[in-house]
């Protein structure tokens, strides 16, 4: 059996004819304007190195040498054999707060690191303790976006927490209630299933009625732990004014962090503490983790380093094969007649 991990990139082979066509009408043009200097047999014997078929053998080598390089993007494969996984885990969605205040400094320094920065930091490290467990990505200011759903792929999860940034969500302002909604709608049906919402934020919330979404989300067996960013102390915001020019100050309210952690059966760790990610790993792993997924998948035999070496020797042919006419062919005239 054969087939491609990644099939679309064939479509690029659909520039190969194209190619074909641009070299064909090429060689019209170049005809044409000879045909202005008099007759071709005649402007042939001024060009005597000229030869008429290695424009043609080259393009055919490099046609072949990029049909073959596509083909490894496409990532051939032969030899599948089908395959069965079954994991246990448990299903983790994580709420991060993207609101302008997240660019305010993480310690009561207004140079310390960005509380979006340290967000990010923390949860790449968590995701990589998650293990088996799937992870969804939420991601919220004045409103809430389904950035991620629920994925086993931890590398996919971390790209986008790299990307994360509050020009993501265009009605800012901070509505935690929407970011725990929205992330209990994106947990699967399954009763059986443990889950857990992470919530990371500088609790600074503009909307209310957080501590009644936790007890809900409670109420619905899905805990809720929450990361908070920011000091209490408060730091400036940067580039932002109130409406009498004065600068916007941040604070941390770890009150009300405390209280949605309460109300979702969770617990509250902050973001600066050297024990933050210890202490969240630990409160996940008290969650009894339950077989989710049985994967079939096809397991193939690489062959693309295969179409690699016909792609390196047809390029390689390339190179030796200069546009002028070979020396030991001088004496032969391909597809006509000799005139004596």
């Amino acid at each position: 059996m054969f087939d491609f991990a990644h099939p679309t990139y064939l479509y690029l082979l659909a520039a190969i004819p194209l190619f074909v066509l641009l070299f064909m009408a090429a060689r019209i043009s170049r005809r044409a304007k000879l045909r202005r200097f008099g007759r071709p047999d005649v402007v042939a014997r001024q060009m005597p190195d000229t030869s008429r078929y290695t424009p043609a053998v080259k393009l055919t080598l490099q046609m072949i040498a990029l049909a073959a390089l596509v083909i490894v993007l496409a990532r051939p494969r032969a030899g599948a054999k089908e395959e069965q996984e079954t994991s246990a885990g448990i299903e983790v969605m994580i709420a991060f707060d993207v609101s302008n205040s997240m660019l305010a400094s993480s310690t009561d320094r207004p140079d310390g690191v960005p509380r979006l920065d340290r967000a990010r930091l923390l949860l790449e490290k968590l995701v990589d303790r998650l293990d088996n467990d799937k992870v969804g990505l939420v991601i919220f200011a004045g409103q809430s976006k389904m950035q991620l759903p629920l994925t086993s792929d931890f590398y996919t999860a971390k790209m986008y927490l790299n990307e994360l940034n509050p020009g993501l969500i265009t009605y800012q302002g901070t509505s935690i209630a929407e970011a725990i909604k929205m992330s209990m709608n994106g947990f699967s049906p399954a009763e059986d299933m443990h889950k857990a919402i992470i919530l990371i934020t500088d609790s600074e919330d503009h909307e209310g009625e957080a501590i009644e979404a936790a007890k809900l989300a409670a109420e619905n067996g899905i805990q809720i732990d929450v990361i908070g960013l920011g000091t209490e102390g408060g730091a400036i915001l940067p580039g932002f004014t109130d409406s009498q020019g004065q600068p916007v100050v941040t604070k941390l309210n770890e009150n009300l962090a405390r209280d949605i952690a309460a109300a979702g059966d969770g617990i509250y760790v902050n973001g600066a503490s050297p024990a933050a990610l210890s202490d969240l790993t630990s409160q996940l792993d008290k969650l009894q983790k339950s077989e989710f997924r049985t994967i079939s998948y096809k397991a193939g035999a690489e062959q693309f380093p295969t179409f690699a070496a016909i792609a390196l020797l047809f390029l390689l042919i390339d190179i030796f094969v200069v546009d002028r006419k070979i020396s030991w062919l001088r004496g032969i005239t391909f597809f006509t007649k000799d005139e004596k």
